[in-house]
């Protein structure tokens, strides 16, 4: 780890570990999804100790500090210590219980679909024979 010179900001991004590939690090450099200080990065342009970098992520802007420079890819522990996270934390995604059904009470047989098809046909009838005495 490094604390002097610079490195290119997608080879930065890849050597701790914020993208799979450094191909998927230059893509999000040249899609403008990257920023260094700023200003729109391009893959080559270099970062050194204390810029600002900002990506977007699946949906969020991460922003990081760098505190180290990696040239090449190693440790998630080495990684870590490259940068700080000022990210604010993602927000919580609302997931709804799932709805409580009693065991084997899934889809309808056929004898209780023809039932069902019947009482909701009656119900049918009996709500038009209501609004047809209405009009009148």
């Amino acid at each position: 780890m490094e604390t002097s010179g610079s490195v290119r900001v997608d080879v930065w991004l890849w050597a701790v570990r914020q993208c799979k590939t450094r191909s998927l690090a230059t893509n999000e450099c040249k899609a403008g999804h990257v920023r260094v200080n700023g200003e729109t990065a391009k893959p080559a342009q270099k970062v050194s100790v204390g810029d600002e970098v900002r990506y977007r992520f699946q949906g969020f802007d991460r922003i990081l500090e760098v505190t180290g420079l990696l040239q090449k890819r190693s440790s998630a522990q080495v990684a870590s210590q490259c940068y700080i996270d000022h990210s604010p934390p993602r927000p919580k995604v609302y997931v709804p219980a799932p709805a409580f059904r009693p065991r084997g009470s899934g889809r309808p047989t056929k004898k209780e679909r023809r039932e069902l098809d019947r009482f909701l046909a009656a119900q049918r009838e009996s709500h038009l024979d209501l609004f047809a005495e209405d009009e009148f």
